[in-house]
């Protein structure tokens, strides 16, 4: 059997942004090409190992602050892109 990686919700905080917590998205189907993630009022730098670890996956990440990820996943789902989003609260 293939095995699932836990999956938490739990994410107040740009800071709590890892791998782990963003393992829900490489699971969907069909895959998603980008996962646009809004860090709250500011552009919050992840760490680059999350980032490099998700391309391994085939998921381009964009981070912006949320409303401007909100604009962004709209646009791209206007544009027939298999897009998710991951929004903290501004």
């Amino acid at each position: 059997p293939r095995s699932v990686p836990s999956v938490s919700p739990q994410v107040g905080s740009y800071r709590d942004i890892s791998y782990e917590s963003l393992s829900l998205f490489w699971l969907l189907e069909p895959r998603i090409e980008i996962l646009v993630l809004g860090t709250g009022d500011r552009v919050e730098r992840l760490h680059p190992a999350v980032l490099k670890q998700m391309r391994a996956c085939g998921i381009a990440v964009e981070v912006q602050d949320t409303p401007n990820a909100c604009a962004t996943f709209n646009f791209l789902t206007s544009e027939k892109r298999v897009a998710a989003a991951g929004l903290i609260p501004p």
